[in-house]
């Protein structure tokens, strides 16, 4: 089973599609382990984003990373990077996948209303970095021999 940190960025949840992304990615078959919402520091941002100092959209990221609330969560599954990140649809959302949440509801590459892990290293280092340990709810919904 794999692990995935999933964010609904600020315009996700200024447009109300916490729910809408939630809904699709229960669907999908895959179990949330944790969840919360937050406002997302400076400092979180920073680290967060990382792999992009000195990029030239780097200041643009954490501007819009900080500039409302985040609802982070992490889903497990099988394959659960690969299904996350195929339902998120191309960055852009006019380059997405019709049926995407990136297409359905998205224009933009900066507001493009979701993050989700794109490795399983990741996914590691970013549950880490905002989930404690604790804070991750093993369980099992018995739907799920009937899924996978």
């Amino acid at each position: 089973m794999e692990r995935s940190l999933v964010l609904v960025k600020p315009d996700g949840v200024q447009r109300g599609l916490i729910g809408e992304v939630i809904t699709r990615l229960e669907n999908r078959g895959l179990r949330l382990v944790a969840a919360k919402f937050l406002q997302v520091s400076p400092e979180l941002a920073n680290e967060h984003y990382g792999v992009h100092v000195g990029k030239p959209f780097f200041d643009g990221l954490i501007k819009f990373i900080t500039s409302s609330p985040v609802m982070a969560m992490v889903w497990t599954g099988p394959d659960a990077i690969v299904a996350i990140r195929q339902m998120m649809g191309k960055t852009r959302g006019t380059e997405a996948d019709p049926g995407t949440i990136r297409a359905d509801y998205g224009l933009q590459n900066r507001m493009n209303l979701t993050h989700a892990s794109d490795s399983a290293e990741n996914a590691e280092l970013e549950i880490a970095l905002w989930f404690k340990p604790e804070e991750l709810v093993d369980w099992k919904r018995c739907t799920e021999d009937w899924s996978f």
